[in-house]
């Protein structure tokens, strides 16, 4: 005999899995005969349905009734059917589903079924009330991806839902909830909720802006990084991360922890302190904190918001980077980082974008002072030739200008010499005139007095004479000597002149080491278009030339 049942399209698989069979000419489901009914009592047809009390007839003892002893047949029912009658009981009293808040605690897919553990707890994180669920394949198959896709989260213990849920009781499985629809709101609700609290007290603390606050690693040397350990996220972090330390431009150090479940959080920030602790023993203090993870669903992030973590990342002395899931996920602590990256991919870009434009800014910086250097050192050795030149010219200068005084001197003294002569001549002449003009009467007198007088004249020229002659030889070596210490003097100020020429030449400007650069003729090279110019130049170091070939210009 078949049992015809009134089963729901919703819950065919349900009714399939306990042994229903499909009449297609009837176009129903049906329990075959010689199958237990109970668990099929909720389809039964409702006029088959009774209530409990007739299923099961209530005994109600009277005081006194039976004596010890007595030996009487009680009226009983089996255990199958007390509890079939419970079970239509409750399929009566929730013909349709119930929505009711729940958290997750297990997740068993069995056949495309989903079988759940429920809980519900209270504000102590208590306990309060526990139950199975089952989600049918064909409703899985038709509530779960929209659910997921509004959500971004997938069934896994720890997430909060709103569901529309029917009690059911078997005889022989027990109690359970059948639950035909999610409401993806209520989940988002919680997520967002959480994230709200955490960002209130954050700023009520007056923490949640801190770290983003902090100046920006000017260069990265060391990296603390924390992330799962064989997370996907984390191998391509650190191929570039690898590349990176082969060439010695940054340290990383890696610290992993789980980073989903319940503990999760509190794991990161332990694991996270003792890191920071072990460098600050070894003496090295990080650049930078990286966090970060692959993608995962909204609710395996979801462990991450947590408001310890997140203080934690807030009060932290160096810059937090995060690159959590993908670029539509994003957490608390990416909230609180100095610099939020999409993936972790991006992080180790950004710290490999900073040291690329350090090293482009110091070789800029090198290039601007070769530049000033090279031109420093020809300003220097233009400034010493034309100071070579000067003091020669004036060395020159004045060794004409002694030799004019001397000769000056030398004249100016024979013009005094032969003024002295002429002047005694002049003198003697008018004497001899003065006395042949006297009277004749004085004649024999004066010819007396004039040999004697001639005498004197004669006496008094040559002593003038030699008087001017020695006037002339005691000058001449005053003057001797004035042109002598003019031209030492002359020389001395060359002298002094040529060592500091000397002082400033080339060699000296070698010594500190410059070069001067000649082409193949010995000619200066003094610019860069110049040296292009050139198949080899000749380089002059303070110990000795050397030849250089020119490299073709790549560019």
């Amino acid at each position: 005999m078949r049992h015809y049942l009134q089963v729901p399209y919703a819950e065919k698989d349900a009714a399939k899995a306990l042994g229903a069979r499909w009449d297609a000419a009837q176009r129903r489901w049906y329990a075959p005969d010689g199958l237990n009914l109970d668990p099929f009592a909720a389809w039964l047809p409702t006029d088959s349905q009774n209530t409990l009390t007739e299923l099961v007839p209530v005994v109600r003892e009277t005081p006194g009734a039976y004596a010890a002893g007595d030996d009487l047949a009680l009226p009983a029912v089996s255990l199958s059917r007390l509890l079939s009658g419970v079970a239509q009981a409750v399929a009566q009293a929730y013909r349709s589903g119930v929505w009711t808040t729940v958290e997750v605690l297990r997740v068993s897919p069995r056949n495309g079924h989903i079988y759940l553990e429920l809980t519900e707890r209270g504000p102590d994180d208590r306990q309060l009330a526990q139950a199975r669920a089952v989600i049918w394949a064909g409703t899985a198959s038709r509530i779960l991806p929209s659910f997921e896709q509004a959500t971004g989260a997938s069934l896994a213990p720890g997430i909060k839902l709103l569901v529309q849920a029917r009690p059911v009781f078997h005889a022989q499985y027990g109690f359970s909830l059948e639950i035909d629809a999610i409401d993806p709101r209520h989940t988002l609700g919680d997520l967002e909720a959480r994230k709200r609290e955490i960002r209130a007290r954050l700023r009520q603390e007056g923490v949640f802006d801190a770290n983003r606050q902090l100046a920006a690693p000017w260069d990265y040397q060391c990296v603390l990084v924390v992330a799962p350990p064989d997370a996907a996220g984390l191998g391509d972090f650190q191929a570039e991360a690898h590349r990176l330390e082969q060439h010695g431009l940054c340290h990383f150090v890696y610290a992993h922890s789980r980073f989903q479940g319940e503990g999760a959080a509190a794991g990161i920030r332990q694991v996270l302190l003792d890191a920071l602790a072990a460098l600050e023993a070894a003496g090295e203090k990080p650049d930078a904190v990286a966090i970060v993870r692959g993608g995962g669903a909204v609710n395996d992030l979801a462990w991450l918001n947590e408001l310890a973590l997140s203080r934690t990342l807030c009060t932290l002395s160096v810059p937090v980077l995060t690159g959590i899931g993908h670029e539509r996920d994003q957490t608390t602590l990416d909230e609180v980082a100095h610099t939020a990256y999409d993936t972790p991919s991006k992080v180790i870009a950004g710290i490999e974008a900073r040291i690329v434009q350090r090293a482009r800014e110091a070789q800029t910086f090198f290039e601007t002072v070769s530049a000033q250097a090279r031109q420093s050192c020809s300003t220097a050795s233009s400034t010493s030739t034309q100071l070579r030149h000067s003091v020669q010219a004036s060395a020159q200068q004045q060794l004409g200008l002694s030799r004019q005084l001397s000769q000056q001197a030398l004249h100016s003294v024979d013009r005094q010499a032969r003024s002295a002569v002429a002047g005694a001549r002049v003198s003697g002449t008018h004497l001899l005139h003065s006395v042949r003009s006297a009277a004749p009467d004085t004649v024999a007198l004066a010819r007396t007095q004039s040999r004697a007088l001639h005498e004197d004249l004669l006496q008094a020229s040559r002593f003038s004479v030699e008087r001017s002659r020695s006037d002339i030889h005691i000058l001449k070596p005053d003057i001797l000597w004035s042109a002598q210490r003019c031209l030492a003097q002359a020389r001395s100020e060359a002298t002094a002149l040529m060592r500091e020429v000397a002082g400033q030449g080339p060699e000296k400007t070698l010594n500190r080491g410059f070069a001067l650069v000649r082409d193949a003729q010995g000619r200066p090279v003094t610019s860069r278009h110049a040296a292009r110019a050139q198949k080899h130049l000749h380089l002059q170091f303070h110990d000795g030339p050397q030849l250089a070939h020119v490299e073709p210009d790549a560019s």
